[in-house]
């Protein structure tokens, strides 16, 4: 596999004008320039191909460019792409709210968005907005956790923690968050007794449940999440569990709460919701949040509607993935990416400059110490993309593939982080 030119004319007449994501662009390299794709692979302007170690930030759960998702978007297209949700309906999304709450249930009351970061957003508006319908406007605070990461609008910017997250700039912005150590079993009740001081005012509890993602891939257990569900019964707030990243068998089970044995009250889905083929998300609550917004009064319904809420084709996209989800065994297929994680990358715990090295479903770690991890470059002249995430506290050199990924290109991806890491 080589890394041809990366400087097609269409790049280098457009790169002006663009303005990329975290990206420092006096300093940063030029893109690589992607012509297409197929399986786990990203095909190259000029040829050469990347095995795509991240799935498109974790997105393309299937595979690119798969044909039964493929063939359920052309047929929608020829019917009908979009309509605007506010006093329409289109049956894509109708019938898969259905189905979504099929999988969730007691979940079961479903808001479409077009990203991740809003489906959060909706989720904070859902659970302040029910304590204000109800007569307690003291409940505006919202609980989270040191490490956290939930996206980069101005109120789940404010779920990230101000001292490690990326978005310290923006400290004390947007929605009221009490930052919290995620609970440990070593903590001797720390948790209980710092939420105890504050849940008067806590309308709810946001957490991605079993591994804060892009807070650096960083594992907590069932009982931490069980201790959550717990606390918010006793004080009387929401629990809400960011299934974005961890969701669609991403940590080994459908999702990570059934794992847990913890059913929240409001879950946000996206990413692989669609296999990574439109813009789709949803957030889920159960009845009771629901119940809160029904009124005679108007304002008291949700206020949010976003102008592609409930797009047509990418619920037909989703529908497709969720098809594909049901037809194999992922828990199996997931269950060997883990093993193959853990005998893989094990080694490298004794390389110069790793911390840690760790596995959970199919989301592969190799912690490093600030600054030492290898540049995205350089995986790529091994054939591989791959994109570290570079942190205060850490350097993190991370795997989540396709979940259909070959075993070969597996095989070629886990080569080329053992060639590039010093030994």
């Amino acid at each position: 596999m080589t890394t041809p030119s990366r400087d097609p004319a269409w790049l280098v007449s457009g790169a002006p004008h663009v303005w990329r994501p975290y990206c420092q662009h006096q300093t940063a390299p030029a893109p690589f320039a992607v012509a297409g794709a197929h399986g786990a692979r990203l095909v190259l302007e000029g040829g050469g191909e990347l095995v795509d170690g991240i799935a498109s930030w974790w997105t393309s759960a299937h595979g690119y460019n798969h044909p039964h998702i493929a063939a359920r978007v052309e047929t929608q297209l020829r019917r009908l792409s979009h309509v605007a949700f506010g006093g329409l309906a289109n049956e894509p999304a109708y019938t898969l709210a259905e189905r979504l709450a099929g999988m969730l249930a007691p979940l079961s009351k479903v808001f479409f968005v077009e990203s991740g970061s809003v489906s959060v957003e909706v989720a904070l508006k859902m659970a302040v907005q029910s304590f204000h319908n109800r007569g307690d406007g003291r409940r505006r605070k919202i609980v989270c956790f040191e490490n956290a990461y939930h996206g980069d609008t101005l109120a789940t910017m404010a779920l990230s923690d101000p001292v490690s997250g990326m978005h310290h700039a923006f400290a004390g912005m947007g929605i009221d968050a009490i930052h919290l150590p995620v609970p440990r079993s070593d903590d001797g009740g720390a948790f209980e007794d710092a939420f105890r001081a504050v849940a008067a005012e806590v309308a709810g509890v946001v957490i991605e449940p079993l591994v804060q993602c892009a807070g650096g891939m960083r594992f907590h257990d069932g009982a931490a999440l069980q201790r959550l569900r717990k606390a918010c019964d006793e004080h009387g707030a929401w629990l809400i569990f960011d299934e974005i990243a961890t969701g669609f068998y991403r940590t080994g089970s459908r999702f990570a709460f059934e794992a847990a044995g913890v059913v929240p009250d409001i879950v946000t889905l996206g990413k692989a919701l669609t296999g990574g083929t439109l813009p789709l998300a949803a957030v889920v609550a159960t009845s009771a949040v629901f119940e809160c917004f029904l009124s005679d009064k108007a304002d008291r319904a949700l206020q949010h509607g976003p102008t592609y809420m409930g797009n047509a084709l990418a619920c037909a996209a989703a529908h497709g993935s969720l098809d594909l989800f049901e037809r194999e065994d992922f828990k199996l297929r997931v269950s060997n990416l883990e093993s193959k994680f853990r005998e893989r990358l094990a080694p490298l715990r004794a390389r110069p400059n790793v911390v840690d090295v760790r596995a959970l479903g199919a989301i592969g770690v190799v912690e490093m110490k600030p600054g030492t991890a290898p540049a995205s470059t350089d995986f790529a002249a091994r054939g591989v993309f791959l994109r570290p995430l570079r942190l205060p506290h850490a350097d993190v050199v991370y795997v989540m593939p396709s979940l259909a990924i070959e075993a070969s290109d597996l095989d070629h991806l886990l080569d080329a982080i053992d060639q590039v890491l010093p030994s």
